[in-house]
C-alpha cells in the first residue's frame, strides 16, 4: 500500500512539473507574441504613438530616442536596403511592425519599429490593381485537372460568355479566400488540389492574344453562395433579412455585416444590362450605354473602385464592363430594401443562415435570364489584391 502510495506521489509530482513547464511555456509564447505586433499608426503626439493592430484594440506605445526606425518599400523582403528614419518621419496611415522592449515595465516602450509609408502602398495597390485589369482574368471554375495544373473557367454572362484555360506553374502564387470574406488580405496559402468545380477564381499572369489562355502567376479561388430571391421580411434590430430563394423555394436568413457591400441598380441600368444578358438592345439606348466584354481582363471589382474603364479590343471607345457598372451604383442601406422586391447576394456558405458579402436590389429585370446573371454576380462579387505590409515580412 506504502509503495502504491509512493508511486502515485511520483506521479502527481510529475504531472505537476509537466503543468507548471507547460503554463511557462505558454506564457513565454503570449509574452512573445505580444511584444511584436502588426498594425496601422493612428495618431502621433510628441514620442507617443497610437497604433491599431490588425486585431484586438488600439495600442499606445512610446518611441524612445534609442528605437531602431527603419522604412521599407511594399514588397520589399528583408532590411538589407532599409531606409533608417526618424520619428518625424512617421505619419498617421503609415503601417508599421512594432517590436517592443520586453525589459521595460509601465507604457511599452519600441526597441524596433518597421514602416511602410501609406502612400507607397497606394501607389504599389494602384500597380496591383493595373495588372490585374492588363493581364486578369476570373469566372466559375468548370473543371480542374491537378495533374496537369490546368484550370477550365466560364467568364462573362450571357452571350458574351467564353472559356478560358488557366495553367497553373509549380512556382504560381496560390491562395485561397476565407469562408465568410472576399478579401484578398483574409485569403490563405492553398493549394490547386483545394480548387473546386463551382468555386470563383481569379487568375494573374501572361495571356494570350484573345485572352482565353493565361499562364498564371497569381491565383486566387473560393467557395460562396449566390442567392436570387425576394425580400421576405427586414429585423433591422438585428440587421438580417429573410429572403425565399427562387432555387430551392425556400428562405434563408441573411446576415448583414457591417463591411457589406449594397448597392441598388437604377431601372434603365437594370434594363439595359438585363437587355445585355439576352444578346440584345434596349430600345432607344443605341447600345452603346452598357457593354460586355467577357470579363476575362477585368480586375477584381475592388480594383475598380472610381477608376475608368480601359479600352476594349478594336474599339475606340472606353469599356464599360458590367462588374465596373455594378460597383458604380448607388450603395443602399438595410433600411432602404423593402418587403417583396428582388435580391441578389453573394453570401457565406451555408443552407438557411448565412452572412451577406455583396447586396444588389433592384434587380427584377435580371432575374429573367437567372444563369446569366449568376455568372455577372459571380464575377462582380470577387475581391482584388494589393501590397500589405503583412505580406512582405
Amino acid at each position: 500500500m506504502k509503495r502504491k502510495t509512493l508511486k502515485q506521489s511520483g506521479a502527481l509530482a510529475s504531472f505537476a512539473l509537466l503543468f507548471v513547464l507547460a503554463m511557462h511555456s505558454l506564457i513565454a509564447n503570449a509574452q512573445a507574441n505580444a511584444q511584436r505586433f502588426l498594425g496601422t499608426i493612428t495618431t502621433i503626439a510628441g514620442d507617443m504613438l497610437t497604433i491599431k493592430p490588425d486585431s484586438g484594440d488600439a495600442r499606445q506605445v512610446q518611441v524612445p530616442s534609442l528605437a531602431v526606425l527603419k522604412r521599407i518599400a511594399p514588397g520589399q523582403k528583408d532590411l538589407s536596403t532599409a531606409e533608417t528614419i526618424q520619428l518625424s518621419d512617421l505619419t498617421t496611415g503609415d503601417r508599421v511592425l512594432v517590436k517592443l522592449d520586453p525589459n521595460v515595465t509601465g507604457t511599452p516602450q519600441v526597441l524596433q519599429l518597421i514602416a511602410m509609408k501609406q502612400s507607397d502602398i497606394a501607389q504599389k495597390q494602384q500597380q496591383e490593381r493595373d495588372d490585374w485589369q492588363r493581364n486578369g482574368v476570373g469566372g466559375l471554375v468548370k473543371s480542374v485537372d491537378i495533374g496537369s495544373g490546368v484550370v477550365v473557367v466560364t467568364s462573362g454572362a450571357g452571350p458574351t460568355a467564353k472559356t478560358i484555360t488557366i495553367h497553373i506553374g509549380k512556382n504560381a502564387l496560390l491562395k485561397r479566400y476565407a469562408p465568410n470574406s472576399i478579401r484578398f488580405s483574409d485569403a490563405q496559402p492553398a493549394p490547386i488540389e483545394e480548387i473546386r468545380t463551382g468555386d470563383q477564381l481569379r487568375a494573374r499572369g501572361q495571356k494570350n492574344a484573345d485572352g482565353t489562355e493565361i499562364d498564371a502567376t497569381a491565383v486566387v479561388s473560393g467557395s460562396f453562395r449566390n442567392i436570387s430571391g425576394t425580400v421576405s421580411s427586414i429585423d433591422a434590430a438585428s440587421s438580417t433579412l429573410s429572403v425565399k430563394d427562387l432555387v430551392t423555394k425556400k428562405n434563408v436568413t441573411i446576415h448583414i455585416a457591417p463591411d457589406a457591400q449594397m448597392r441598388r441598380l437604377p431601372d434603365m441600368m437594370a434594363r439595359m444590362i438585363a437587355a445585355r444578358l439576352k444578346g440584345t438592345t434596349l430600345a432607344g439606348s443605341g447600345g452603346a450605354a452598357v457593354t460586355q466584354q467577357g470579363g476575362a481582363g477585368s480586375p477584381p471589382p475592388q480594383a475598380m473602385n472610381g477608376q475608368p474603364g480601359g479600352q476594349g479590343p478594336g474599339q475606340g471607345r472606353p469599356r464599360g464592363d458590367m462588374e465596373t457598372v455594378l460597383d458604380r451604383a448607388p450603395a443602399i442601406q438595410l433600411a432602404d430594401l423593402q418587403k417583396g422586391e428582388a435580391v441578389m447576394l453573394v453570401s457565406t456558405e451555408g443552407t438557411t443562415d448565412v452572412t451577406a458579402i455583396k447586396l444588389l436590389a433592384g434587380v427584377e429585370p435580371l432575374l429573367e435570364s437567372p444563369e446569366a446573371s449568376r455568372n455577372l454576380l459571380a464575377n462582380w462579387s470577387m475581391g482584388s489584391g494589393g501590397a500589405e505590409l503583412a505580406g512582405s515580412q
